[in-house]
């Protein structure tokens, strides 16, 4: 029973980093963006930059971005869970076969 709640914890962990991990990545960039507008000559590109990052969220979201980022993380968060579980199976069988 052990090694379930150990798996069930992993997989849980695993699922909300795999969830975090794209919010983060995409809230730095765009919180990056606007700071890096202050150089001069790069506001023109950092505007250009962030809409097309609100352009490919909301192609994922059906037309809103924050929803399109979500969407990616909940994505994110199940292939995460997939893979760990696939570890845990295959930590299993290679336990039974040594």
């Amino acid at each position: 029973m052990a090694i379930f709640t150990n798996f069930l914890r992993s997989l849980l962990l695993t699922s909300i980093f795999s969830f975090v991990a794209p919010m983060l990545l995409v809230g730095g960039g765009l919180f990056l963006l606007p700071l890096i507008g202050y150089f001069p000559g790069l506001q023109e590109l950092t505007e250009v930059i962030a809409t097309q990052i609100m352009h490919f969220l909301a192609t994922f979201g059906s037309g809103t971005p924050l929803r399109g980022l979500f969407v990616i993380s909940l994505t994110c968060s199940f292939v995460g869970a997939l893979f760990d579980t696939y570890v845990y199976y295959r930590c299993q069988i290679l336990r039974i076969d040594s």
